[in-house]
């Protein structure tokens, strides 16, 4: 891990920088799968199903027996934890839903705004080298308690062509059963486009790596809606003199092996601070499976002492990471400096594990700093906002005269004339 001691803001650049891809040839690659799909429908998904999964395809839509066999597959005691993180899950999202305010801005004029969900989701769900069935929960849970008609779900088969067991238990948990076996660039395109077994949405959700994050915003640019732009995982941590040093190793190993192309930045008070950071890490990676892609990670990661705290959190605030733990005693107090995040974590008591799969909270957030401007899956994201306006005779003669000036200032004079026809109207 590169390593700055108290830098200067010229460098804050070089720290808060993510790694940068080849966008033009990714994006050829990316758009040539995307219309093969779009030409060529179940045919094409099958086809880069064999050629990137080594899957040979017969009906992409998971079927009953596939379903019966994944449930006896999975162990009572994950069952039970799952079934945990379910009602958490659900409890933090069922708040989130709005009752319906009527506001009379004028006597007779009434104005409100109906959530009205969205009518067909795609929930893409990674397969790969971790399959991420918690993404399911974080995504459908949302999405059910929205209202969503359809939703369906792809998510890749594995190297034996199955589809993850976990991820089927938990789709039957929810009561999803439009479950597709393709994954990658094809998925997107599939759910975008539609084909003889996959019905295209309106919305498209879910992380992935840089080709399912480019097949996202390719057609997004084509009037698909997606959740927002969600690349490699990445955590940001601040550490002062009262984290525990082997709590924070842990958290920034648990981000690490994600995959070589996540990003991990622990900025600490103190060197003394940072070298016990270091030492854990070292001491504990090498007791961890996935430790080779950990090692890679890390290549690419960074390590920065802020003796300033307001200097710490400008920085922070500047990379605005997709996850934010404050490994601090004071981390409550520390929380008013927050200004970009995807999601903060507070105390030495809370690491973002907890938030990835049980506390309540959605971990599907924004990352490569897009957390600036974005925010994280909720319920909100499966709905879109309608106003609704019921204007009175009494209400339009009190607000007529104004639209009547403003209309006609505009050169706008039909407007005015629809006002100026009804207020003339005995």
């Amino acid at each position: 891990m590169q390593t700055f001691i108290n830098p200067s803001e010229d460098k804050w650049p070089q720290i808060t920088g993510r790694s940068h891809l080849d966008t033009p040839a990714l994006n050829k690659t990316v758009s040539d799968i995307l219309n093969d799909v779009k030409e060529n429908g179940d045919a094409a998904v099958k086809k880069y199903n064999l050629q990137f999964d080594g899957v040979v395809s017969g009906e992409l839509k998971v079927s009953q027996d596939e379903f019966n066999e994944a449930l006896s597959l999975v162990n009572e005691d994950l069952k039970a934890a799952i079934q945990l993180a379910r009602e958490n899950i659900y409890r933090f999202h069922v708040a989130q839903k709005e009752a319906v305010i009527k506001i009379e801005t004028t006597t007779g004029v009434t104005c409100w705004r109906e959530s009205i969900p969205v009518e067909k989701v795609g929930l893409y769900i990674p397969g790969g080298t971790a399959p991420l069935f918690s993404t399911l929960l974080m995504l459908g849970i949302p999405a059910l308690i929205a209202g969503c008609k359809n939703i369906l779900v792809c998510t890749p088969r594995g190297k034996d062509g199955k589809i993850n067991p976990v991820i089927l238990y938990v789709a039957h948990l929810l009561g999803l059963k439009n479950i597709y076996k393709t994954g990658g660039v094809q998925a997107i395109g599939a759910m975008a486009y539609g084909t003889q077994s996959v019905d295209a949405v309106y919305k498209i959700f879910g992380p992935g790596n840089q080709y399912v994050t480019t097949a996202k915003q390719l057609v997004n640019q084509q009037g698909i809606a997606i959740d927002m732009p969600a690349g490699p995982s990445e955590v940001a941590i601040y550490a002062d003199e009262s984290c525990r040093p082997h709590f924070v190793a842990s958290d920034l190993l648990s981000q690490a092996e994600h995959g070589a192309d996540s990003q991990v930045i622990l900025v600490a008070s103190s060197i003394k601070i940072m070298d016990e950071i270091r030492f854990q890490m070292d001491v504990q990676a090498e007791a961890l499976p996935r430790k080779n892609i950990i090692k890679e990670c890390l290549g690419g990661s960074r390590m920065v002492v802020m003796e300033n705290v307001t200097d710490a959190f400008s920085l922070l605030n500047e990379y605005a990471a997709e996850h934010l733990i404050i490994a601090s005693d004071n981390a409550e107090a520390l929380a008013k400096y927050v200004r970009n995040a995807g999601s903060v974590f507070l105390g030495n008591y809370s690491p973002e594990s907890a938030g990835d799969y049980a506390s309540g909270t959605n971990h599907t957030l924004p990352t490569n700093g897009n957390a600036r401007a974005y925010s994280g899956v909720s319920v909100d994201s499966f709905v879109k906002k309608i106003t609704f306006q019921k204007i009175e005779k009494e209400g339009l003669q009190k607000i007529g005269n104004a639209v009547e000036l403003m209309a006609a200032a505009e050169g706008l004079d039909a407007h005015k004339n629809a006002i100026t026809i009804r207020l003339k109207y005995e």
